[in-house]
């Protein structure tokens, strides 16, 4: 078979290959779209609607990347591209599974990260579920990630190509099936490249600026987004130190994180931070700069993705506690009920209860849970 003849037969293949894409009208899901096209593949637009408030001014001005002003946005990137585009209800997924989970793990006294379970539960499971409902082959999103299948025959993300926008961290809890129908074209490219190649093709949307915040607080309150959310204001508590004297009163602990500063009116006379939540007690702990690191911690809700898990040996790893955390090699293994234990080789700052946890090998996504 001669090269032509060979590109004649993937573009063959890829034509009858239908995805979905999720178009949030930004510049980097209106690339995916372009780019998806222009390998053959059969595209359509989605933008899944998820904002919970019906009244169209509040729309417009909140809803971020599932409001009003990305549906316009997106549309008409789809008509540019000359690809069908539909709206999607998901209003009760993201409420159930997004909203209801961030406001009870922020009562709970934890700090969660509701884009990963917006990506797992929302712009996949279910966006994923209606896609091949509907004869689709794959999804893809606009993520700097990419997917491999590797030798051991199982699906893992890979780094971006550039660390800059590497998203991989908000994408570790994606199961096998959710990866093995998922496309990410943007995960070859840097952000600069995108943005040129949106001018290139002059989609409206090349220099629209990224969002910045979670879509349904705008405004970061999120202490206040919580009391409206459950009707009913968090009690006031007390400050304690490590050694349980009170120090003060708080304003109630869904105004708190660990390794949290600013917001606390102590006068301590030096530098005081949150060590620990208790929620049980309704105190927040306060200490020193020092006592905000420790060099271990337990996850659980592994979701294991390069490897199908430990099987009782222990592993080497690069670990991200955070979305901006560079990153520290640790020891993980396997403890009891599935609660992974990871032993940092030096001390690491705010390891937050509810956040995720990230394991990686090399530029592979080993697995990851949530912080204990």
């Amino acid at each position: 078979m001669s090269e032509e003849q060979g590109r004649k037969v993937v573009r063959e293949t890829m034509s009858k290959a239908k995805v979905v894409v999720g178009m949030s009208g930004g510049v980097d899901s209106s690339v995916a779209a372009w780019l998806l096209k222009e390998q053959g593949y059969d595209v359509i637009g989605v933008t899944m609607q998820i904002w919970q408030d019906e009244d169209t001014g509040t729309q417009e001005e909140n809803g971020g990347c599932c409001g009003l002003s990305a549906v316009d946005d997106a549309r008409r990137v789809a008509w540019d591209l000359g690809i069908p585009y539909y709206v999607m209800n998901f209003k009760e997924e993201f409420k159930s599974q997004v909203i209801d989970y961030f406001v009870g793990e922020y009562q709970k006294g934890r700090t969660p990260n509701p884009c990963i379970a917006c990506n797992r539960y929302v712009k996949w499971e279910s966006l994923l579920k209606r896609s091949l409902d509907i004869g689709a082959d794959y999804i893809a999103t606009g993520h700097y990630a990419q997917i491999e299948k590797l030798p051991n025959g199982r699906y893992a993300l890979k780094k971006s190509v550039t660390a800059a926008k590497d998203q991989t961290y908000a994408l570790y809890n994606l199961t096998q099936h959710q990866l093995s129908h998922t496309l990410m074209p943007v995960g070859a490219y840097s952000k600069d490249q995108i943005r040129e190649i949106a001018d290139r093709i002059n989609l409206m949307v090349a220099h629209k600026p990224d969002s910045q915040e979670i879509c349904f607080i705008p405004d970061n309150d999120y202490a206040g987004f919580i009391e409206e959310s459950a009707g009913e204001k968090a009690p006031e508590g007390n400050f304690v130190d490590l050694s349980g004297q009170v120090i003060g009163r708080h304003k109630g602990i869904t105004h708190y994180t660990v390794g949290q500063r600013k917001g606390l009116n102590l006068s301590m006379g030096r530098p005081v931070f949150v060590v620990e939540i208790r929620p049980e007690a309704n105190e927040v702990v306060i200490g020193t700069g020092d006592d905000v690191f420790s060099q271990t911690l337990r996850a659980n809700h592994i979701n294991w993705m390069a490897v199908d898990g430990l099987h009782g040996e222990s592993m080497r790893v690069l670990a991200k506690i955070r979305y901006s955390h560079k990153g520290a090699m640790c020891t993980i293994r396997e403890a009891e009920d599935g609660v992974v234990e990871c032993r940092f080789d030096e001390p690491q700052r705010a390891i937050t209860p509810g956040q995720a946890v990230v394991f990686y090998e090399g530029d592979y996504v080993v697995g990851g849970g949530t912080i204990l």
